[in-house]
């Protein structure tokens, strides 16, 4: 009972907050083309949505290792849903990449439009990589970082699988460093029968960036593989 007066408390906060952030993008666009207020606005939303349960718990490790001044391709490993609003303790405005199904959903597709996040087809892998690159770089040039699940799907068993190489490929293009981040306790807050974790526990972990230089000095294969066994290591650290 009480997950379900949560759901409908957040169907309204939702709709508040589009309202708002459709507004912010119609006011703001003239002189905000990264979108950073409707962005803000979205921080604003998942701060409430974490805040309003007294039990749940987020911790962030590494923030220091972030410069607000740049812009970065964020990879993130995947397992939930959740690691959507997760990521907006990160202080940075990003555009997420995802997929074109998602952009259907009724309720959270007009949210990403209004977001500006890049809508790919995994069906057309070459396709996919071209637009990826061409939107993530304008983005770049707007003051926004690109966030990429390099896994290209969720986990099923909560470890990091392989990944792909558009975000590789991406902060090669665009010329920036790359974000590794970790997170764990994403997958446990919704449980199967889509009642709440009322005592959850989520962590994200900052790892130190890559740095544009050496995106640019390492084959891509080599790239996709150190960040994994660096992300891997982490996600191991934070479950000990």
């Amino acid at each position: 009972m009480l997950s379900a007066l949560y759901y409908l408390f957040l169907v309204l906060l939702c709709t508040f907050f589009m309202i708002l952030s459709a507004l912010a993008l119609v006011l703001c666009y003239p002189f905000d083309k990264g979108r950073r207020v409707v962005h803000e606005l979205s921080r604003i939303l998942v701060r409430i949505f974490f805040f309003i349960p007294p039990f749940w718990r987020q911790k962030v490790i590494g923030r220091e290792l972030i410069d607000r001044k740049k812009r970065y391709v964020i990879v993130i490993n995947h397992n939930t849903v959740i690691d959507i609003p997760a990521l907006y303790y990160i202080p940075l405005n990003f555009r997420w990449v995802s997929k074109r199904e998602v952009f259907k959903t009724p309720f959270f597709g007009q949210y990403l439009v209004l977001h500006g996040d890049i809508c790919i087809d995994r069906g057309r892998a070459a396709e996919a990589l071209e637009q990826m690159v061409r939107d993530g770089r304008m983005w770049i040039s707007r003051g926004a970082s690109v966030a990429v699940f390099p896994e290209g799907t969720r986990s099923k068993n909560g470890e990091i699988g392989r990944f792909k190489a558009g975000a590789f490929t991406l902060a090669k293009e665009a010329g920036v460093d790359i974000l590794p981040v970790v997170m764990d306790g994403t997958k446990t807050l919704i449980r199967k029968n889509l009642a709440f974790n009322w005592g959850n526990r989520i962590t994200l972990r900052v790892l130190p960036p890559v740095s544009a230089s050496e995106v640019a000095a390492t084959e891509t294969h080599e790239l996709m593989q150190t960040v994994r066994e660096r992300m891997c290591e982490a996600l191991a650290e934070i479950r000990k």
